[in-house]
């Protein structure tokens, strides 16, 4: 009988912790999600396209007469100013050179100025009536011919002089020096190929792809009122940093490529740290030029999975929805939704990780995050 009554009260216990916990779960709180509304605001309408960098100049560094390579005067991959002396090649011969037709042209003088009193003199017995008029035809032959070395030995030594000045090889613009292919006291010349390049990286171009029918489109959305004109043009690095410096569009290819089908079009940007280099994958991001009137809302607050974006929505009983949306463009925090909201319906941009669809919550308006 005591057994029964101990099993009984056991039963009994049970029973009441049993609904206890019950209880405990119907009273769970809601979570705790923070809302913000879909809402009108002025975004500049862009479009993306992969481009590639591309140096506004870039030559190759080359000897342009035969010498040994007597001096380097550079780092490699050191800035570099236009007139700087990259190398210097043994000009000793070539000194020797300009001095022996300087010599030569002293000699040459000397020679025209005895021909030219010889031819004097002959004029002046002519009338004399003193020597033959041939010559007087002599002597002015004579005087012709020295003129005409004189005149030989001069271009002579301008073209020794210009040989000379090769001896000291410059850059020709401000650049970034690359890596030297010959060292100091080898044999260089016209036929050693290229001994350094130099690529000039400020201001940089960028150049892009865009298809055929894109640019048509846009053309015709600008006859008809519905675009703005294009804008700044901006950068995002292969690590996803974005570009500090704005860029603007200075050409339009006016051809098509006809394997790809698209339209060349290139932008120029200051680069003054050189962080773009010469041939960098980049993404280009244009811009238009004023801003329009669009939905949007905080960019986390859309989520992504197989189907698509999608948005979670609390309504007006707090309660979840998920939303499948189209999204347009992304400008600063925020993302353009082109369809599946509407103007002043709250979407979760934080505590997405607590909610399902379906559940009540308990929904605070606040700023992202």
């Amino acid at each position: 009988m005591a057994r029964a009554s101990s099993l009984r009260a056991a039963l009994i216990s049970l029973s009441l912790l049993i609904a206890g916990a019950a209880g405990a779960q119907t009273a769970a709180p809601k979570p705790a999600v923070t809302v913000a509304p879909a809402e009108m605001t002025q975004v500049r309408g862009t479009a993306g396209f992969t481009g590639r960098a591309v140096a506004t100049q870039r030559v190759d560094i080359r000897a342009r007469v035969t010498g040994f390579l007597e001096q380097m005067n550079f780092r490699e991959g050191a800035q570099v100013k236009a007139g700087d002396v990259l190398y210097r090649i043994e000009d000793t011969d070539y000194r020797a050179a300009v001095a022996a037709t300087e010599g030569s042209i002293q000699s040459a003088q000397a020679s025209l100025d005895f021909a030219k009193l010889e031819q004097d003199r002959k004029r002046q017995l002519v009338r004399q009536q003193a020597v033959a008029e041939n010559e007087l035809d002599f002597a002015t032959a004579s005087v012709g011919q020295a003129e005409g070395q004189l005149a030989q030995l001069e271009a002579t030594l301008d073209q020794a002089k210009l040989k000379l000045s090769y001896t000291e090889i410059t850059a020709p613009f401000d650049g970034i020096i690359g890596l030297s292919a010959v060292d100091v006291g080898a044999l260089v010349g016209p036929e050693s190929g290229a001994l350094t390049t130099l690529t000039q990286l400020d201001p940089i171009y960028v150049t892009f792809p865009v298809a055929t029918a894109t640019v048509l489109d846009y053309q015709e959305r600008i006859a008809a009122g519905k675009a703005t004109a294009l804008g700044a043009v901006h950068l995002t690095l292969a690590n996803g940093t974005p570009f500090a410096q704005a860029g603007s569009l200075d050409f339009v290819a006016p051809t098509v490529q006809q394997g790809t089908d698209t339209i060349t079009l290139r932008a120029t940007f200051a680069n003054p740290d050189r962080i773009l280099r010469d041939n960098a994958l980049v993404n280009v991001t244009l811009e238009a030029k004023t801003p329009e009137a669009d939905l949007t809302i905080p960019r986390q607050a859309v989520q992504r999975d197989q189907m698509g974006a999608f948005v979670l929505v609390v309504d007006a009983q707090s309660k979840v929805e998920l939303r499948r949306v189209e999204t347009g463009a992304t400008q600063l925090d925020r993302i353009v939704i082109t369809s599946g909201l509407k103007e002043g319906e709250n979407v979760i941009v934080d505590g997405i990780n607590k909610v399902r669809p379906g559940i009540t919550v308990d929904a605070a308006t606040g700023q992202a995050g």
